[in-house]
């Protein structure tokens, strides 16, 4: 990555944050990294040389350096005016889930800021805000990357916009969107139980998640099927469908209705194994077919429908056999006929998801550049 200076700021610090610093820090000829903020912090560049630029590899003191400028939390106007101002072209990365942040994106695109993310709240909130990002990219040069909204580090958007880029029809996606369901469904309902091993109870899963981190804090927030929802508009609005938002399409939740409204974590926790009997009855129906039952997401492009759900596969097809927590998506084309073009692997963790964000700044970058 040689040429014009291009000038980088990064909001977000966190998880996936902190592995795309380490990333960044590794790369080279890397862009000029002159904001970085997190959620109290903001840290720049003196203007109007924006030098000396941040030390990726050196962040966490970066914060008291006298050298650099500080101040509290920007506003998406403070951050949008300061890189537009920059002497070359800008660059924010955004590892966050932060919706002002998400919805400033057509602001930050209107002055010529390129968007790289894995932040999906923009991309799968209102159809009027997806066409007003692309819209406002397309007419200013900008660039918009967000490959890790869908998949963490796997190749999902790329390869769904080269088929359609390339003239291929797409006629139906289907897969594993989420890490931590594919995780409980795995250890719930394999498709060859350990020996010697007591099966499971469902509230035994979601309980063995949480504590391994794979769930949210509250595992509510996974179980109500929304992120996959995020992800399957993402996917659907590419390949040519008006998805309106993920709630225009019907969403199976997990979460019992009688535990819909408690108070917290603990409470639901402690509570959900009132409720085995449900997911085991769902379990012991797939298993009298000789099947088993996981969370899926399909986007039947031909009918022009999205749904999020249960569903049965033969013990031997792909889906059932995936391990551990990772994600399978199955793309149908015409071109590639009755066998669909297969993506699988992690799917989660900030470490693949911060890759997918590195790769898509190196692309922008050398665009820009």
């Amino acid at each position: 990555m040689s040429g014009k200076t291009v000038y980088l700021g990064v909001i977000g610090v966190g998880g996936v944050g902190t592995h795309f610093l380490t990333q960044l820090s590794r790369l080279p000829n890397a862009p000029a990294l002159v904001l970085l903020a997190r959620s109290s912090q903001t840290i720049t560049s003196p203007a109007p040389s924006y030098s000396p630029a941040i030390a990726p590899s050196d962040w966490q003191s970066a914060f008291s350096s006298s050298t650099l400028t500080k101040s509290g939390a920007w506003n998406p106007e403070q951050i949008a005016s300061y890189l537009s101002q920059a002497p070359g072209r800008a660059v924010l990365v955004d590892n966050t889930s932060d919706p002002t942040i998400a919805n400033a994106y057509p602001l930050f695109l209107s002055k010529g800021i390129s968007i790289v993310t894995p932040n999906k709240k923009a991309f799968s909130s209102s159809y009027d805000v997806w066409k007003s990002i692309f819209n406002t990219a397309a007419s200013t040069s900008s660039l918009v990357y967000h490959e890790s909204t869908v998949g963490a580090g796997l190749p999902v958007i790329s390869t769904l916009r080269d088929l359609v880029a390339t003239g291929d029809r797409v006629t139906r996606i289907e897969g594993v969107f989420s890490g931590t369901l594919s995780f409980l469904f795995n250890s719930f309902a394999p498709v060859t139980a350990p020996s010697g091993a007591a099966a499971q109870k469902w509230s035994q899963v979601v309980s063995q998640a949480k504590d391994l981190g794979y769930t949210e804090p509250d595992p509510r927030d996974d179980l109500n099927g929304m992120d996959v929802a995020r992800k399957l508009t993402i996917l659907a609005r590419i390949a040519g469908l008006e998805v309106q938002s993920p709630e225009s399409f019907p969403i199976e939740s997990l979460i019992p209705a009688e535990l819909e409204g408690v108070s917290g974590a603990a409470e639901f926790m402690q509570r959900l194994p009132e409720f085995d009997d449900r997911m085991e009855a769902i379990k012991k129906q797939a298993e009298a077919e000789g099947k088993v039952v996981r969370y899926v997401g399909s986007v039947d492009v031909t009918g022009k429908a999205v749904k999020v759900g249960l569903e049965k596969f033969d013990k031997d097809s792909a889906i059932a056999g995936l391990k551990g927590s990772d994600n399978i998506i199955s793309f149908y084309t015409e071109r590639y006929g009755k066998n669909p073009l297969i993506i699988q692997g992690a799917g989660a963790g900030g470490a693949v998801t911060a890759m997918g964000v590195s790769a898509d700044l190196i692309k922008v970058v050398e665009r820009l550049r």
